[in-house]
């Protein structure tokens, strides 16, 4: 990705891991030295390119809510303006490559949910019944454990599948074999 080390990603992902303002996402990339403006940012989740942000209320009297992006779009944006560098159109991207995007993201915050879900109910259940079964509760949190990680990896896979698909971009072109 474009010249962003991976570490300073996964760092950026830390310090925002409940979701980054436009604010901090904008001056994200002028500290890397890497144009991308409010303009680009708003016009990119127009069209569909990034997902649009959720307003996150703030604590205390009279204090509204902010709008927050999944930290994700940082890697989107990078991606993006890699395939822009390749000469690749906004149109053919969002045509061609991020066509699958929006459901995988929208999946693993399912997933994500789902398993929150189940782990508070397994929390729940073993503090509030002393006499629960305590072997039973343990298989429950094993098979959790088990369904995220099986859930994580088909995340990667359907990712990986994603990459590859924007290194070799559909050039509309169709390879025909003929029979002789």
């Amino acid at each position: 990705m474009s010249k962003v080390a991976e570490s300073t990603l996964e760092q950026v992902e830390r310090d925002h891991s409940t979701g980054i303002s436009s604010v901090d996402l904008l001056a994200f990339f002028e500290g890397q030295e890497i144009r991308f403006g409010e303009a680009t940012l708003r016009k990119w989740v127009q069209l569909g390119l990034l997902p649009r942000s959720v307003r996150v209320g703030r604590k205390g009297k009279h204090q509204g809510s902010k709008g927050k992006y999944p930290v994700r779009v940082v890697r989107q944006i990078l991606r993006i303006k890699d395939l822009m560098d390749k000469d690749i159109t906004i149109e053919d991207i969002q045509k061609q490559i991020l066509f699958v995007r929006g459901d995988i993201d929208e999946l693993e915050t399912t997933l994500d949910k789902v398993f929150a879900s189940l782990e508070r109910n397994v929390a729940r259940r073993s503090s509030a019944d002393a006499t629960a079964s305590l072997t039973g509760l343990r298989v429950v949190k094993a098979d959790i454990a088990r369904a995220r990680a099986q859930a994580d990896d088909l995340l990667v896979r359907l990712e990986s599948l994603e990459e590859r698909l924007i290194s070799e971009p559909d050039t509309g072109r169709e390879d025909h074999v003929v029979a002789s």
